[in-house]
Formats: C-alpha cells, structure tokens, sequence
C-alpha cells in the first residue's frame, strides 16, 4: 500500500496540505457518527493531501485498523461497495435539496444541482466493489 509518495517541496504548501488532511481526517471521524457529514471522501481527501505531505501521516491513515479499510479498496482501484454509493448518492441529494430550499438564489441553486448531479455521475461511473 505504499504508493508512489510524491512529497511537496515547498514547506509553506506541504504545511497547508497537512491541515487540511488532518481537518479532512477529523470530519471523517465526525462523519462516522453524524449521517450528514460523508466519511469516505473526508478520508480520501486526507490521503491525498498526506500523500503530499506527509509519508508518515499516509501510512499511518491507510494502515489505521478503523479508518484504513473506508479508504484502501478504492485506492487499490477496487472500487466503492454498493452501500457506500447508495448511501453517499442518498445524503447528498437529501443535503442537496434542503440547502436549495433554504437558499433563495437562483445561481447557487443551478451551482448545487450541477454539482449534485456531477458527483453522482462520478460515484455511479466508478467501480463497485464485490463482496469477497
């Protein structure tokens, strides 16, 4: 599961990168007991940023006996369960459809339901994990 760990040279971006992993790594663990808040993108985000940040912080989140199998199948490229696409589809659209009725503007409506449907093009089109 080492992969190939490109760390950033610039100290300014490589801290930046850690604060957002670690900030990322919280609201995953936040997201595990609150189903509003989604837990795999938060982890993958913070892979990615430790990726570039941090070889230590990397392995110790995709080895991490609780938090590394949310996010290893899919780096490995072997795809997100069924139940982890239906349920991020599922809150984000619930997510999705009360901020459009509580925001009035028209442009960060249409912004919402792009994105929306955007994301859940992405999450269909990947790779659904089989049971083993």
């Amino acid at each position: 599961m080492a992969r190939d760990i490109q760390l950033q040279r610039n100290p300014a971006i490589r801290y930046a990168l850690l604060a957002i992993g670690w900030l990322s790594v919280a609201l995953g663990v936040i997201g595990i007991f609150l189903p509003v808040l989604p837990t795999t993108p938060f982890l993958l985000l913070a892979a990615a940023c430790f990726m570039r940040s941090s070889k230590r912080f990397y392995l110790w989140l995709v080895n991490h006996r609780q938090l590394g199998p949310w996010i290893v199948d899919y780096l490995e490229g072997q795809g997100i369960p069924l139940k982890g696409k239906v349920y991020a589809i599922s809150l984000m659209w619930l997510s999705i459809g009360v901020s459009c009725y509580v925001v009035p503007l028209f442009w960060a409506r249409a912004f919402m339901l792009t994105s929306a449907v955007l994301v859940s093009l992405y999450i269909i089109r990947q790779k659904t994990l089989t049971k083993r």
